[in-house]
């Protein structure tokens, strides 16, 4: 009896043990990381507080002031402040001037934000910041984010903040070398980094399309965009959507199946259809490259619906929308950007529709009297390149920032205990 309850002493020291050594590790550190509340990281505790948004004197000055929509969850460095207090205001609120190389969590509204400083802030009253650190400073950061989350995800989601006390108590494990933890900090700061990179390289992008997007199609009544190749000089052509589209009615005759039904919105495929039975299909519309399906609802984005044009390929489209198909030469990848302006479509849409039930309708006589410039077919087809050029940029951005977002979460998980 006595040897049993020995290996069952020994079986919980090793297992104790195993679960205080993470399972990826940098070559030459062996020791058990050391188990310590959040609040032994750090010497000093900093709170916040906001300053009377109706005194003026106390803003537009230069200390940043962080706010909990400043921060964004698993972005933890490059924070950029968007508002600054005065001496004044730091003064006459609870706010505090928190020293650099400090890390603030949120701790109420957007609990789970975490970020690191270099430089001296204040804060508002929805955060904690650990000044003074015990421990290696990237590691820290990503330390926070690791445990700040991880506890909210077993209290629940639907947490709407904790106490600074409740923070500084939560459990954690570090390595007992500082130099381990110089090594951890730096390998995912450099991981961070280069998410932050490709997300930055994403948002130019964007940015750049949308700037093409205003500056290639004319507006202000003109017949010539601001923006050319420089091979095109010709105005472009005024033509009634009649002459360049007709309805389509085309029914799924063809025996084309439900999983290539597309969605109207994203005019990507569903592979289960819209839960129709296979047997429904038939009375599906066909939907071929350069046709456009009409979204009838109103959002921010679009207040009377929009087109959508198919680029993707021959499929189905529920026949409770409408669709049009073109009658004359007309390059899909420049009009799916056309139909996108709401810039132009709006004043058409506005003329052309009308309140249905559930969504916007769209009337095909009144559509068809509208009026809408395009340029030759040769122009068609270079703007609609370059979109299509972008948008294969932006994607393989987007897929390198998820790809490594992922990456990122796996090593958090492993090189952490």
């Amino acid at each position: 009896m006595e040897t049993f309850k020995n290996e069952q002493v020994n079986s919980t020291k090793i297992h104790q043990k195993q679960s205080n050594i993470p399972q990826i590790r940098f070559k030459g550190f062996n020791d058990a990381w050391e188990q310590r509340r959040l609040g032994d990281i750090a010497n000093k505790f900093f709170g916040g507080g906001t300053p009377k948004t109706s005194v003026k004197k106390y803003w537009d000055g230069n200390l940043p002031w962080i706010q909990s929509s400043d921060l964004v969850v698993g972005r933890l460095f490059d924070i950029k402040p968007k508002k600054y207090i005065s001496e004044n205001g730091l003064n006459n609120s609870a706010s505090k001037q928190v020293p650099a190389n400090s890390i603030a969590i949120v701790t109420r509204v957007g609990v789970g934000k975490v970020g690191y400083f270099p430089y001296s802030y204040a804060t508002s009253q929805d955060f904690i910041s650990f000044s003074n650190l015990n421990i290696d400073t990237l590691f820290g950061t990503f330390l926070c984010y690791k445990t700040l989350n991880g506890n909210l995800n077993l209290q629940g989601s639907s947490i709407k903040g904790i106490t600074g006390v409740t923070a500084r108590n939560f459990i954690i494990k570090i390595p007992q070398q500082k130099y381990e933890q110089f090594n951890i900090g730096q390998f995912m700061y450099h991981a961070d980094k280069l998410i932050t990179l490709h997300q930055r390289k994403c948002d130019q992008l964007k940015n750049i399309k949308k700037s093409l997007l205003e500056k290639l199609f004319p507006k202000n009544g003109t017949l010539y965009p601001e923006l050319r190749f420089k091979e095109f000089t010709d105005a472009w052509e005024q033509r009634r959507f009649g002459e360049l589209y007709k309805i389509n009615n085309e029914r799924n005759l063809i025996g084309i199946t439900v999983d290539k039904t597309l969605s109207v919105a994203t005019m990507k495929y569903k592979k289960d259809g819209n839960g129709s039975a296979e047997t429904s299909v038939k009375s599906y519309k066909v939907l071929r490259i350069g046709d456009a399906g009409f979204e009838g609802h109103s959002n921010k984005q679009f207040a009377h619906g929009r087109f959508v044009v198919n680029t993707r390929g021959i499929g189905l489209m529920s026949p409770r929308f409408s669709s049009i198909r073109p009658v004359s030469m007309l390059n899909p990848l420049f009009t799916k950007k056309l139909f996108y302006l709401e810039s132009i479509f709006r004043p058409i849409l506005n003329q052309s529709t009308k309140l249905g039930t559930m969504m916007n309708e769209l009337v095909p006589e009144d559509f068809f009297k509208q009026v809408i410039l395009i340029p030759g077919i040769e122009e068609q087809n270079k703007i609609g390149n370059l979109f299509l050029d972008i948008d294969k940029f932006i994607t393989l951005h987007q897929r390198k920032v998820e790809k490594l977002k992922k990456v990122k979460a796996s090593l958090l998980e492993k090189m952490f205990v």
